[in-house]
């Protein structure tokens, strides 16, 4: 494993960032979208628009730059101005491999969207921790970086060139990092758990120790004073902002390890057990089933069976 926590998340949720399409539009316009099936991410490139997200009150503002990831199954309406009456996507974008569309002969504004992939089992870990709705304004910390990843965008997909799928998805891998990187800079205003734990400087290194090398048997004492901190200070610390105690984090870690091993791999349990520190594969197992309320066995069989043919 890295020592990189949220790297190692992000792998573990197997994120995969994919641009499906655009519009361009001039005069008064409004499209609805429907319940996206994934995370749904879009970002203006050029002028301004309005969005509405059922359920999220009012309509906000999108300047140029500022971009939106959008993890709740909501509907939305992106609108010139609030009260115009929206047509549909599916009307807009119907065709065979259509991507891009144009509303009053284009020009004024221009809009880039794609989808967040995650695996349909361990994505769940990422998914499961973002709120419904990020917006992240062009006027952020990252804003020069998000200008740069959008012209490049825009870039690839007008002029295709060589390799130009493969950088378009890239780049928009790229975007998702970054809205995530400016979600974690508003730490206060994330629930406990461990998106702020990684968000929290003050106990990054312990959280580096405990991923760098999850199947050691890490004492509180290292971990604390890893953070310059005493052991009282760094508990209290640690569960205020990931939410549990600093060894419940790496035990739940090393089981979300285990449940991938158990689903992809086909070693056997006792290895599986030594692979992540445990004594034993009793030992193993009566973790594993606390945390789970399943066997090795049982949990490895139901995944298998789960798997369409």
């Amino acid at each position: 494993m890295s020592s990189d926590p949220f790297s190692d998340i992000l792998r573990f949720a197997k994120a995969e960032t994919l641009v499906t399409g655009g519009f361009t539009a001039a005069g008064d316009w409004a499209i609805r979208f429907p319940v996206p099936e994934r995370i749904k991410f879009f970002a203006v490139v050029k002028g301004h628009c309005w969005v509405r997200i059922d359920g999220e009150g009012d309509a906000v503002r999108f300047d140029t730059g500022d971009v939106g990831l959008l993890t709740a199954r909501r509907s939305f309406v992106l609108a010139s101005a609030p009260g115009v009456p929206p047509v549909d996507a599916m009307s807009l974008f119907s065709g065979a491999g259509r991507e891009q569309a144009t509303l009053g002969g284009g020009g004024e504004f221009a809009h880039i969207g794609g989808h967040v992939l995650l695996d349909p089992i361990s994505g769940s870990l990422l998914a499961d921790a973002l709120p419904p709705w990020i917006h992240v304004g062009a006027s952020s910390p990252q804003a020069s970086t998000f200008r740069w990843l959008l012209d490049l965008l825009v870039e690839e997909r007008s002029a295709p060139m060589p390799g130009s799928q493969l950088a378009s998805a890239q780049l928009a891998q790229l975007l998702f990092i970054q809205v995530l990187r400016a979600h974690l800079n508003t730490a206060n205003l994330v629930a406990p758990g461990w998106l702020r734990a990684l968000g929290d400087p003050r106990i990054a290194p312990a959280l580096q120790l405990m991923h760098g090398e999850p199947t050691r048997p890490w004492h509180l004492e290292e971990l604390a004073a890893a953070c310059a901190m005493s052991r009282t200070t760094f508990a209290l610390h640690f569960r205020k902002v990931a939410g549990v105690a600093p060894l419940t984090y790496l035990s739940g870690w090393r089981m979300r390890l285990a449940e991938r091993a158990l689903r992809e791999e086909k070693r056997p349990v006792s290895s599986i057990a030594d692979s992540l520190g445990y004594a034993s594969e009793g030992a193993f197992s009566t973790a594993f089933k606390r945390a789970t309320g399943q066997s090795p066995r049982a949990y490895r069989l139901a995944a298998h069976e789960a798997i369409p043919e």
